[in-house]
């Protein structure tokens, strides 16, 4: 007996210290705090306005069979306003408008206002076309459509006062929308969707990312469900029937794991079940993702079967829930063709080695060559990859110069650069130009498993200055002992050849023939060369000159004559 009591005792321990370890919890028919669900109906929203300046909005109501089919509808506030309503159910529509609105009920739709002013602004239309024919017939009688929003178990309408119109294209173009983007309009709804949700009651995350499993039964007939996260580290994980797609429209910081298909709008790509897992129970589920991210708890846990075959999914960020909770006023629009895209950052180098990053108020000399690295967050567990299209700069002023900017692209692993690519280029074809800022962007694709879609666009700031021109410096020599050596001896040598060369001269020549050394001597007192006969010099003068030098000489010679007498 006692040793049947251990056994039970320690069976007890084991599965009290397996609970503990592993905990989960029970959900009750109660929203999550985290999370609110909005229905993706058909609708469009344009820049369409009338030469009038009257806007103009058609609402396609719709209403399941146990509903209420009454609502109020507040335009006291609106702009001028052409409203269109169509319903396939007899509707009762308490109304408030002002003098520049004016209803139309088309022809078929059994809605009834109530109402104790402005009568003459209600108007019936002969017509029972509905979605693309209706946007048709409005096309042509109004000009445009500013837009068109389809409503399922509405409770009230109310304009904001806004204005009603989207920067973007005129044409109304029917898709899958966020109808609570639209900010000119309030509307609040009746949820068909069925909530469970439950927590733990003791979550210790410390310093791990919250956990929100979503489970979706496999009795549901939802199979397109798109998720907006917040911009905070979370981990999702997501159980739905097999054929469930999960788009995330906003995956930058999200790690997620499911056993159905998830699709990424930014690449696009398709990213294949990371598991199987058939069994809808709640303990099942949540052990089965505190098992994928290796976790001791989670956030929250949350069934859900909606109405409609494709829902928004949207993640708000709380430190802790509250009791009640409504909808935010704004959410971020959602539209297909422009998805959010992985957010990119730009990183400029001095050096190949990617050592030496350049501050943002760094100066780059146009001669040099700048090194760049382009990176981004992770998108879940998947490693990306990044191509560079192109880039080009752009000069800052009223009169921007746009150049396109030749890159090469640098070798980098894929252990050392996980989602993100390095390239270098340089800015010679800018010495000639003189604005200083510019912008730099780069265009990347991102590339998961072979298939590429784009990634969007980087973009930094640049300041760039010419180099310093030098004027050409003449070359110095440096000369050793050796040639401070040879130069000496070799002016030595050159001063004994000319004395040689003047000896030479000298000898051979002798005294110049222009100097008489006996003729001045003999003028000379004292002179041991004045008894030296003097040269005499011949001449040949005119016979004038001869007469009176032969009358000077005869007197001169007679003068002697007579005085030795």
């Amino acid at each position: 007996m006692e040793g049947h009591m251990a056994r039970f005792a320690l069976l007890l321990c084991i599965t009290v210290a397996v609970s503990a370890s592993s905990p989960t919890c029970d959900p009750v028919v109660k929203a999550n705090p985290w999370l609110y669900v909005r229905e993706m109906l058909i609708g469009c929203w344009t820049s369409f306005v009338r030469e009038d300046k009257a806007e103009v909005h058609i609402l396609n109501l719709n209403f399941a069979a146990a509903d209420a089919k009454m609502f109020s509808l507040n335009l006291t506030t609106a702009k001028p306003m052409n409203v269109i309503i169509t319903s396939r159910d007899t509707v009762y529509v308490l109304h408030d408008l002002n003098a520049n609105v004016t209803v139309y009920i088309t022809d078929g739709s059994k809605v009834i206002l109530y109402g104790n002013q402005l009568h003459n602004n209600v108007h019936m239309l002969n017509i029972t076309a509905q979605d693309e024919e209706l946007v048709k017939w409005a096309t042509q009688k109004f000009g445009g459509v500013t837009s068109f929003t389809t409503i399922r178990n509405v409770k009230a309408i109310r304009w904001t006062g806004r204005e009603g119109t989207k920067s973007g294209s005129r044409d109304c173009i029917l898709k899958n929308e966020d109808s609570s983007a639209k900010s000119f309009v309030k509307i609040e709804t009746t949820s068909m969707a069925s909530f469970k949700s439950c927590s733990p009651q003791q979550q210790n995350l410390g310093a791990e990312a919250e956990l929100h499993i979503i489970n979706i039964p496999e009795n549901a007939s939802i199979r397109n469900v798109s998720l907006l996260m917040g911009t905070k580290k979370t981990n999702v994980f997501l159980r739905g029937p097999q054929g469930t797609t999960w788009t995330f429209l906003s995956p930058q910081y999200t790690t997620f794991g499911s056993n159905n298909e998830i699709l990424l709008p930014t690449i696009p790509h398709r990213i294949p079940p990371f598991f199987t897992l058939n069994n809808d129970s709640a303990k099942d589920v949540q052990r089965m993702a505190l098992e994928h991210f290796k976790a001791s708890t989670f956030t929250s846990y949350t069934e859900i079967t909606p109405e409609g075959s494709m829902v928004l999914l949207v993640f708000e960020q709380k430190e802790t829930p509250a009791v009640t909770e409504t909808a935010p006023d704004l959410v971020i629009p959602i539209t297909t063709k422009a998805p959010h895209q992985m957010p990119l950052l730009m990183q400029l180098y001095a050096s190949p080695d990617y050592r030496s990053p350049l501050d943002p108020k760094t100066k780059v000399q146009s001669d040099k060559r700048i090194y760049a690295e382009i990176s981004g967050n992770t998108l879940g567990d998947i490693v990306l990859t990044m191509k560079v299209i192109s880039c080009f700069v752009r000069s800052n002023g009223s009169c921007p110069v746009v150049k396109e900017l030749p890159f090469i692209p640098e070798a980098c692993s894929l252990n050392s650069c996980p989602n993100s690519t390095r390239l270098s280029f340089s800015l010679d074809q800018l010495q000639e130009l003189t604005s200083t800022k510019w912008d730099l962007e780069c265009s990347v694709k991102l590339c998961y498993s072979e298939k590429c879609g784009d990634g969007g666009r980087v973009k930094r700031n640049l300041e760039v200055t010419q180099p310093c021109l030098q004027p050409p410096t003449q070359p110095c020599f440096d000369f050793g002992l050796p040639g401070v050596l040879g130069i000496a001896f070799g002016g030595f040598l050159i001063g004994v050849l000319l004395i040689g060369a003047l000896w030479f001269i000298k000898m051979k020549t002798g005294y110049p023939t222009g100097l008489d050394m006996s003729s001045t001597a003999a003028n000379l007192p004292g002179c041991p060369c004045s008894g030296a006969k003097r040269q005499p010099v011949s001449t040949n003068p005119s016979p004038s000159e001869n007469s009176s030098a032969n009358a000077s000489i005869g007197s001169t010679q007679s003068t002697p004559t007579s005085s030795m007498a």
